[in-house]
């Protein structure tokens, strides 16, 4: 007796394909988020009072604005299978310096300048130890979240300054006449489109996707790993800046715990736009709706007069989902991979019985 071989060329025959074209961009997950946040607008809309109003328009986005600027280079830095959780604590670090320097006399130009270079020297810091030194980014950030918000209460103490121009505090809660839309909507706008055309448009975003798969393949074809890794931390120092920056001016106050667990935010945000937290998968469209999503919700809440508490509740649950839902669904989608493979391959293997 003798089996006749099994064909296994055509064991996959059958097997799904990819979505393409304009399917994967309309079922895609930044489409998804899109939709659920859309969904979310008319539902908000539809059943909270006050809500559908350019007031309501204003102070969403004045609130999303730290978020969605420190969420710009934490969506590169992920997708390069690495993590960034001194944002936060280098906000008010640029928050507190920002206040000594303006109590101390000094012009408010030079007390902005400064205080960047304060931010960017922070990220040069984490850069340094993450990049050259090749420490792993969890501990490094963790430890300089705490050395950060530690800096902050030496530079400050327990005090607040609240005395800056009024001219520059009016403008950054000015709007663009009556539609409710922030003046410096104009500079995040631009902030946005700066990381976003330099992910999906450029040789050094294609490579932070590569190093995100494998830093051993990325290396073997020609990346800098260390050097695009370097940078991407000073990015985020100077943003993370810039957020202190537009925080202390919108609430006229320079404390040490200004943005006090704004990385829990960032990072929910990031990884419900589709960025996974594995590396090699993420897009900016996908971030700017989770940013607004979690925004949306959250403001939603504060007007149904919902507590903080809950708030900080939410934003976890939904860094839960944003971790746990992919890897289910990867889960799911190899399975199913696995018993149709098995289901082709017994169908084709059918003994034949010879002399």
């Amino acid at each position: 007796m003798s089996k006749t071989a099994v064909d296994s060329t055509t064991t996959l025959a059958s097997e799904p394909k990819g979505r393409t074209g304009a399917a994967r961009i309309l079922l895609g997950r930044d489409a998804v988020m899109i939709y659920l946040l859309a969904a979310f607008l008319v539902f908000a809309a539809v059943s909270i009072p006050r809500f559908a109003s350019p007031l309501t328009a204003g102070f969403l986005l004045l609130d999303v604005i730290p978020v969605l600027l420190i969420a710009m280079p934490m969506t590169l830095i992920i997708i390069t299978g690495e993590i960034d959780l001194s944002v936060a604590s280098i906000a008010g670090l640029t928050s507190a310096c920002m206040g000594v320097l303006w109590a101390g006399g000094m012009d408010i130009g030079l007390v902005l300048l400064l205080s960047l270079l304060v931010g960017t020297a922070a990220g040069v810091f984490n850069g340094f130890l993450i990049a050259v030194v090749g420490l792993p980014s969890l501990a490094v950030t963790i430890g300089t979240l705490a050395l950060f918000r530690g800096l902050a209460l030496v530079v400050i103490g327990d005090n607040a300054v609240a005395n800056f121009p009024a001219q520059l505090t009016s403008f950054f809660t000015s709007k663009l006449g009556a539609t409710g839309i922030p003046t410096v909507m104009v500079g995040v706008v631009a902030v946005v489109l700066f990381f976003g055309i330099l992910l999906h448009f450029t040789p050094f975003g294609r490579g932070l996707y590569a190093m995100g798969f494998s830093q051993e393949a990325a290396t073997f074809v020609g990346i800098d790993v260390a050097r695009s890794k370097f940078w991407l931390y000073v990015a985020s120092g100077l943003v993370s800046a810039m957020a202190g920056i537009f925080w202390t001016l919108r609430y006229s106050s320079a404390r040490s715990d200004n943005a006090s667990g704004l990385e829990l935010a960032v990072i929910a945000a990031v990884l419900l736009g589709g960025v996974s937290i594995f590396g090699g998968k993420g897009s900016v469209p996908g971030v700017i709706a989770g940013v607004l999503l979690i925004g949306t919700l959250n403001y939603a809440l504060r007007l149904g007069r919902v507590s903080d508490v809950v708030l900080i509740t939410v934003t976890g649950l939904l860094l839960i989902v944003s971790v746990v839902a992919p890897s289910m669904g990867a889960a799911i989608r190899q399975w199913r991979h696995t018993r149709r493979v098995r289901r082709n391959f017994n169908h084709s293997a059918s003994p034949v019985a010879s002399a």
